[in-house]
């Protein structure tokens, strides 16, 4: 079986290997034959140590395909059937899950420490315990979920992450308010897709912030009102509110820099939300006085700040009904064998989203 390999944290390059095999098939497990990837940011932050991630391991967490074989007890699931990869399952009895609280459920990270192919060198892990830049990959039952046959594979995957994570940020998180102003720090898929859930909830100002131009020509195509550089926030700030500051603000980026530009672009009173995975050495400075002072409300959002399933159905819903545009998030298509090539389209910012087709 193909599948793209890191065989070293801080390795740029990805090797294609065909002598992996998809392993721990068992009780509880499926193993699925995996159509469509997509490249998330997070994958690149994994590669490079700012995420922590056991190697050797093969990266990929947007990710749908065909079930191929199910093991003992699972029920609700059989071969053929088409199911988008989750990386974040819920287990639905720990206290975030009888909570409601689904989206901090521990069991997806847990995953993360068990491998789940091998080769003849030994152990390889998958990405958050999935893995889909792979033929095939064994998850747990939950990671698997079902869509329906309307729904393209390609699509499917975005689904998986980035797009719900986007959209829940505005749409759960934030629960932004119609005819507000708002502005988003990042604008790849993730960020586009919050764009695009600030403009499903009503805001009536949307700036896009984002160093390359082609990503806020594409933001406006989403649902921005305006697309500035971060070197023209100051005056996009001026011009939208009059130097109050945005109601809103969503850093999507992952970086306490970028974090502190958008608490200082957030309105006394307003709303910062931190959709951006960083670096657990990477601190975000604030002081006491300005905390109090300025009232501003800091809303950490972790894969949409919401039960995953529910957004899963959302999204295809406001899919169907041409609410939001996910296929126009795919920017570039490449196979699996030309992985490299989607990697330094995601780190030159010339890609919203790279289909992996495999």
């Amino acid at each position: 079986m193909r599948a793209a390999v890191l065989h070293e944290i801080g390795q740029e390059k990805l090797e294609i290997l065909d002598d992996i095999e998809a392993v721990g098939l068992g009780p509880g497990k499926v193993r699925v034959r995996v159509r469509a990837a997509g490249l998330c940011h997070s994958d690149l932050s994994a590669m490079n140590g700012v995420l922590p991630q056991p190697a050797p391991f093969v990266p990929g967490h947007e990710g749908a395909g065909e079930i191929l074989e199910v093991g003992e007890n699972v029920t609700r699931l059989k071969p053929g059937d088409r199911v988008v990869i989750c990386w974040l399952p819920s287990c639905g009895a720990c206290p975030a899950c009888k909570r409601g609280q689904t989206e901090l459920c521990l069991t997806g990270f847990m995953n993360a420490g068990t491998p789940n192919f091998k080769r003849s060198g030994g152990d390889v892990f998958g990405f958050a315990g999935t893995g889909t830049f792979a033929e095939e990959v064994v998850v747990d039952a939950g990671c698997a979920v079902p869509i329906p046959d309307d729904v393209p594979f390609d699509i499917a995957a975005l689904i998986g992450c980035g797009v719900t994570t986007g959209l829940g940020a505005a749409l759960n998180t934030a629960d932004v308010e119609a005819g507000s102003s708002v502005a988003v720090i990042g604008c790849g898929g993730v960020g586009i897709s919050a764009v695009q859930g600030a403009r499903l909830k009503g805001a009536a100002e949307i700036v896009a912030v984002d160093p390359v131009a082609s990503r806020r020509e594409s933001a406006l195509k989403f649902g921005a009102t305006k697309a500035v550089s971060p070197e023209e926030l100051a005056d996009a700030k001026q011009q939208v509110t009059g130097g109050e500051g945005f109601d809103y603000v969503f850093e999507v980026v992952g970086r306490s820099a970028t974090a502190r530009t958008a608490y200082e672009n957030t309105r006394r009173g307003g709303t910062l939300v931190v959709v951006g995975a960083g670096a657990m050495d990477d601190f975000l400075q604030l002081n006491m006085f300005e905390l109090f002072f300025d009232e501003k409300r800091i809303l950490p959002s972790m894969y949409g700040g919401g039960d995953v399933l529910s957004s899963y159905e959302r999204t295809i819903a406001l899919w169907r009904a041409g609410r939001v545009d996910l296929a126009g998030l795919i920017t570039h298509r490449v196979p699996l064998a030309e992985i490299n090539e989607a990697l330094d389209q995601m780190r030159t910012g010339t890609a919203l989203r790279t289909c992996i087709e495999i």
